[in-house]
């Protein structure tokens, strides 16, 4: 009966030894995961150190550069000299002994070698590096030429000195003398009262890029051109160069004084879309054109 009882037929046995062959898997499954947590766990620990290690080393480098760069920059200076000095032709060794830093010294000279010049002891102190408290120090010891430490002077006040220096050698036109302003060159104009070379050259490169004066009021768009000049001046004729309105390119219609990029671009755009304007009437659609542009640039508009 017992035999009976453990009797099993062939496909009854491959599956018992199946189920076997499964089981003793998983337990080894099991044996091999209870025997690796704890590696996983201490190469965790590992890790944790390794880059904690690393984190710190890094951290060393950085501080080791910062401190470089510090001890580069904020060396130790010696004990100033103090004495006069140009900061415009000081050579290192000089700034060296009156207590500047090699980082100093070395932002100076390369200032210098940029084209940069130290015009009042002011600007000696912008430069980068130089403490408060050192400037302090060194400022009762500056010294720039007076040539040296001139500022830039306003075209006035340069054309007024030059005027000065002209009117002994120039002879002035007496009063009420008329001179055609479309015409005068720079020498004419440099004999009327008040107008020296720079003033000159101003009027003459304005009425250049105009294409002449229709009125004398047009001076006053002259930088520095005061109207008390007027009286001195007379048109004589209409405009000696016109805007082609419907031949020339960006570049010549935005150059003219009273043109900018916009006008000049609706124009090309027009030109480009419906051919050729045909007057002041078909401009004054423009919205970039207002009217008091299309007043002032008519006697200039030549729509041939």
């Amino acid at each position: 009966m017992w035999k009976d009882f453990f009797y099993y037929s062939r496909s009854e046995r491959r599956v018992i030894l199946l189920l076997l062959g499964l089981l003793v898997i998983l337990c080894i499954l099991w044996g091999v995961c209870r025997i690796m947590q704890p590696s996983e766990q201490v190469y965790q620990e590992d890790s944790a150190e390794i880059d904690s290690f690393l984190a710190s080393v890094r951290q060393r480098k950085t501080d080791d550069t910062k401190r470089k760069y510090a001890k580069n920059r904020f060396k130790e200076v010696p004990q100033a000299i103090l004495f006069d000095f140009n900061p415009n032709t000081a050579d290192s060794s000089q700034l060296r002994k009156l207590g500047l830093s090699a980082f100093v010294v070395r932002n100076i000279l390369r200032y210098r070698e940029k084209g940069g010049r130290f015009r009042t002891p002011e600007s000696f102190a912008k430069i980068y590096g130089l403490e408060e408290q050192q400037y302090l120090l060194l400022k009762p010891y500056i010294r720039i030429p007076e040539e040296e430490g001139i500022h830039r002077i306003s075209p006035v006040e340069k054309d007024r000195q030059q005027t000065e220096t002209e009117i002994k050698r120039i002879e002035k036109y007496p009063e009420g003398t008329l001179v055609s302003l479309n015409e005068a060159d720079t020498t004419e104009l440099k004999r009327i009262p008040g107008i020296g070379s720079g003033i000159a050259k101003l009027i003459v490169a304005y009425r250049n890029r105009l294409g002449g004066f229709t009125c004398v009021e047009q001076l006053q768009e002259v930088p520095h051109v005061d109207s008390d000049l007027n009286k001195w001046f007379v048109v004589k004729g209409g405009p000696f160069r016109k805007i082609r309105v419907n031949k020339d390119g960006l570049d010549k219609l935005r150059n003219h004084p009273y043109m900018d990029f916009y006008k000049a671009k609706a124009i090309l755009e027009y030109r480009r879309k419906r051919g050729n304007i045909k007057g002041l009437s078909r401009l004054s659609l423009f919205e970039e054109f207002s009217e008091k542009d299309l007043q002032r640039l008519s006697p200039y508009l030549s729509f041939e």
